[in-house]
């Protein structure tokens, strides 16, 4: 009998793909992971991670498994807690879920469940797996969930062919109201509860507060840059290059704002805590349309924005990925040097699929949306598919 460990997260889909899995025939056991310790920066009333664990336990008990608890906060607080505050420090804006998944969820978690001697670790997740024969050699594919309102390929978008091989999503193939149906079946305590939100295993999470753990509230500007500047026209085509270059530069380039662009309108906490397309937290009131952030400056500490969701500033056709941050879930679709490939991709979660065309050039691979497309924001991830298939991604450079 084949082995599987389920991350057990307290939650009603990690509930029902533990009893698809022993109802399949599987031996499983059920891990809850303990991946943080500071409940000093979860609202208050909520104590997440042991109601979760203790209804993790209950559900485990439920179905006739073995259940443990593993406390991997000092890793998630190297790889991920520590990666975000840099990132942020940085003005970028990282996705602590994907993130979670590449180095805990699907590599310290698998290391322990092999530890168990599993076959697999099952998850969760709302995607789907299956496999082709290409040149003699097996490849995995990650696939768009059933349920396209709560597909997550988007949050696995960066595991790779070793972790997908021993992984199962027994979710996958059901509606949310399917799941939830099964869970009342067969009792379990999870079956009514609320989809967790906030950050990757920490609970419901204030940002700002988590964030003012280590990154220092610091005044400064913020400034409005009016819609009609010149610097919203005059795109710069780069001098000295080919037209495809060119192009490509000017549909994913970076704006250069100055202060003296605009107005000040007041003051912010530190321009680290905000991220491009924020219109709350700025509390400026008094303008015609709503202010949304369309650049930070975290060096020199000042917030750009600009009124109106249509606002040119948060505008864009493209953006790059540094070759040392492309991640190829199926390496044998890889791009070479020129080459280029027609995609589906989107640059967060939840966001529909748009058309796109890959660009691979030496140092970087170009991402351009046939579409302009929305705050796109330095540190996130963007992941490209073909049909519902998901077949790469990469960090917004």
């Amino acid at each position: 009998m084949k082995r599987v460990v389920v991350g057990l997260s307290g939650g009603v889909d990690s509930s029902v793909a533990a009893y698809l899995c022993k109802k399949q025939g599987y031996e499983v056991i059920g891990l809850f992971m303990k991946n943080w310790h500071d409940d000093s920066v979860t609202i208050s009333d909520e104590c997440p991670w042991l109601e979760d664990s203790n209804d993790a336990m209950l559900v485990a008990e439920k179905l006739g498994i073995p259940f443990q608890t593993v406390d991997l906060s000092k890793q998630y607080k190297e790889r991920i807690v520590d990666y975000m505050f840099a990132e942020y420090e940085k003005g970028r804006t990282p996705n602590p879920d994907v993130l979670c998944n590449r180095e805990i969820k699907f590599d310290v978690f698998m290391d322990i469940a092999t530890s168990l001697g599993a076959d697999y670790v099952a998850t969760g997740h709302y995607c789907k797996k299956d496999s082709l024969e290409k040149n003699g050699k097996t490849y995995y594919r990650l696939l768009a969930g059933k349920d396209q309102n709560k597909d997550q390929s988007y949050f696995l978008c960066q595991v790779s062919q070793k972790q997908l091989e021993k992984t199962l999503f027994p979710v996958g193939e059901l509606q949310k109201h399917e799941v939830r149906t099964i869970a009342k079946e067969q009792g379990l305590i999870t079956a009514e509860k609320k989809d967790s939100q906030g950050l990757c295993f920490i609970g419901k999470v204030k940002l700002p507060d988590f964030l003012q753990q280590k990154l220092q509230p610091k005044k400064g500007q913020v400034i409005e840059i009016e819609s009609s500047h010149e610097v919203f026209k005059n795109l710069a085509e780069t001098e000295n290059s080919s037209g495809l270059i060119a192009q490509l530069k000017k549909d994913s380039r970076k704006l250069d704002l100055k202060p003296e662009f605009g107005k000040v309108l007041g003051t912010h906490d530190g321009a680290h805590f905000f991220t491009k397309g924020q219109r709350k937290g700025l509390a400026i009131g008094g303008t015609k349309e709503p202010l949304f952030v369309i650049d930070t400056d975290v060096e020199n500490n000042i917030l750009y924005t600009g009124q109106g969701k249509n606002h040119p500033g948060l505008h864009k056709k493209g953006l790059w990925v540094n070759n040392d941050e492309v991640h190829w879930i199926r390496p044998d679709l890889s791009l070479n040097e020129g080459e280029t490939m027609d995609v589906k991709a989107r640059i967060r979660y939840r966001q529909p699929l748009e058309n796109a065309k890959l660009f691979q050039m030496k140092n970087e691979l170009y991402v351009i949306f046939e579409n302009e497309q929305t705050a796109i924001s330095e540190g996130q991830f963007v992941a490209w598919y073909q049909n519902d298939e998901l077949i790469g991604s990469g960090v917004i450079a």
